[in-house]
């Protein structure tokens, strides 16, 4: 069990809410991990059940079916999530998907989607992603072209989290192409719109619960009042959005340590070599001292962060380094606890073994670490 108490970033009502968190995934979620990974996604019966328990998307105001609390409130979610080994598929929307719609869309948009989105009936994705595009938003290719009241969208993208399961999907793609980022828009692709497609969930390393996918995109003929905001700007609702998209993927990988660190206590605990347990070897203690003291570190800046992006101060420069510094820790720490279990750690029996492949993609998605450091290097 995750055990951040007295932590100053929260209060009474936030424990309580966490209790609940965990009641509903130990009822909903736990007994059926092996079953999602099977899959290749979550089940809409969980995500509708999500949505009754409250667990998504938290800060919408009631006017649209949310509780109207804050980035906080998202955070124990975040935490409690990934400690019982959930892909991070449900943050998607909370932390990433649903901002947009809310912050730039158009009211009769936000009536439309984001009572749907809070409840778990609708699922959303968002499609940045290209075969030849990943972190460099200049070198998208998909293409929204005017026609009256509609544009007709072509291209394609992939490692689409989500993208079996979305009902709708935040499509970036260029309206303008001579301008380069400059003429970039976002605009809600419907699932059952003629011309677009899903290719194959695709095999992953890890995050088995969490559909990924390639989509397709044949002459979409999508109504103009399904752009989010203002055509070609958004590239700029992008990069205003990617403190919050960081600093989750941050809570992630610094939840995503500790069960690796807990599991690793546990298990030498348990584990007799030489006619000892393992946890006697002084090689032993040092490295779990060390993940130890890099966790206290981890979650004292982590609450920090999310003080900070509550009172809406956290800077994308901040995110950045937080999401370098959280992901790297994490892979580390993961590493060192799989190598403590010994070729135990190797067999996907062990939850270690999840554990350390779910780490790896964090590095990557969001931004991947060399772009962190550019980005940190680039305000310095």
């Amino acid at each position: 069990m995750l055990n951040r108490a007295n932590r100053g970033v929260y209060g009474a009502e936030h424990e309580q809410f966490r209790d609940s968190v965990r009641r509903f995934l130990e009822q909903e979620f736990t007994p059926n991990l092996e079953q999602f990974e099977e899959d290749g996604k979550v089940s809409r019966a969980f995500w509708r059940k999500a949505g009754e328990a409250g667990l998504l998307c938290l800060t919408q105001p009631e006017a649209y079916g949310g509780m109207g609390l804050d980035f906080s409130f998202n955070a124990v979610v975040n935490e409690e999530f990934t400690y019982a080994m959930m892909s991070d598929c449900l943050t998607l929307q909370t932390d990433i998907t649903m901002p947009y719609i809310y912050n730039y869309g158009s009211e009769e948009m936000k009536q439309n989607y984001l009572p749907r989105l809070v409840t778990g009936e609708m699922v959303a994705a968002i499609a940045m992603t290209e075969p030849g595009a990943g972190s460099d938003l200049q070198g998208v290719r998909t293409t929204a072209v005017r026609d009256g009241d509609h544009y007709i969208i072509n291209g394609s993208k992939t490692y689409i989290t989500n993208g079996q399961n979305a009902d709708l999907i935040i499509v970036v793609c260029k309206t303008d192409p001579s301008a380069g980022a400059k003429g970039t828009s976002l605009i809600v692709v419907e699932a059952d719109m003629p011309g677009f497609e899903r290719g194959r969930n695709l095999d992953k390393i890890g995050q088995w619960s969490a559909d990924t996918s390639e989509l397709f995109f044949n002459d979409v003929r999508v109504p103009v009042e399904n752009r989010i905001g203002d055509e070609n700007r958004g590239f700029i609702y992008l990069v205003s959005e990617l403190a919050q998209e960081r600093l989750s993927i941050s809570i992630t990988a610094q939840t995503a340590a500790q069960r690796a660190f807990d599991e690793a206590v546990k298990f030498v605990k348990d584990r007799k070599a030489f006619g000892k347990m393992v946890f006697d070897f002084q090689n032993t203690r040092f490295t779990l001292a060390d993940m130890a003291a890099r966790l206290q570190v981890g979650w004292a800046h982590l609450d920090w962060a999310i003080e900070r992006h509550v009172r809406h101060e956290l800077t994308a420069e901040e995110a950045a380094a937080s999401k370098l510094w959280h992901t790297e820790t994490q892979w580390m720490i993961c590493d060192a606890a799989l190598q403590l279990h010994g070729g135990a750690g190797y067999m996907n029996e062990y939850p270690i073994a999840r554990i350390w492949r779910d780490a790896r993609v964090r590095r990557i998605y969001g931004g991947t670490s060399e772009i962190m450091k550019e980005l940190v290097g680039r305000s310095l």
